[in-house]
């Protein structure tokens, strides 16, 4: 007889949050999250965990391409799934207090749902023809 999986009782983070970090060659009309500071960004946001006591419960993890470019750099935070978008370095300070201590998503940085995953995102660049 095998066995079926359980999962745990409880989750194993209270937070598991992705930052794109996925590199196009210069010039890609798309642009690329690294080339806007994502690797920093995940950096910082490791630091400000560790810093806020959180390490443990919220993992921060780098990602390949989340296909928001043009928002980038993106970061996206499960199990809420809230995505964000145009994330600086300088945000990281609220992102780490107000959602993932407070438990409240900052608003000002969330993409709108017609923008995630949409190809009626007014901010996509418009595939080339084939």
């Amino acid at each position: 007889m095998t066995q079926r999986y359980a999962p745990p009782a409880m989750p194993l983070y209270d937070y598991h949050v992705f930052v794109c970090c996925n590199e196009r060659p210069a010039g890609h009309p798309r642009g690329c999250c690294a080339a806007k500071g994502s690797p920093m960004i995940r950096d910082a946001l490791k630091s400000a965990v560790a810093a806020a006591g959180l390490k443990g419960r919220v993992r921060i993890n780098q990602a390949g391409c989340l296909d928001q470019c043009e928002h980038g750099p993106t970061v996206v935070v499960y199990p809420d799934a809230v995505w964000y978008g145009c994330v600086r370095i300088e945000d990281v300070p609220e992102l780490v207090q107000s959602h993932l201590q407070n438990r409240t998503p900052v608003a000002r940085l969330a993409l709108s749902p017609d923008c995630i995953n949409s190809k009626r995102c007014p901010h996509r660049v418009p595939a080339e023809p084939a």
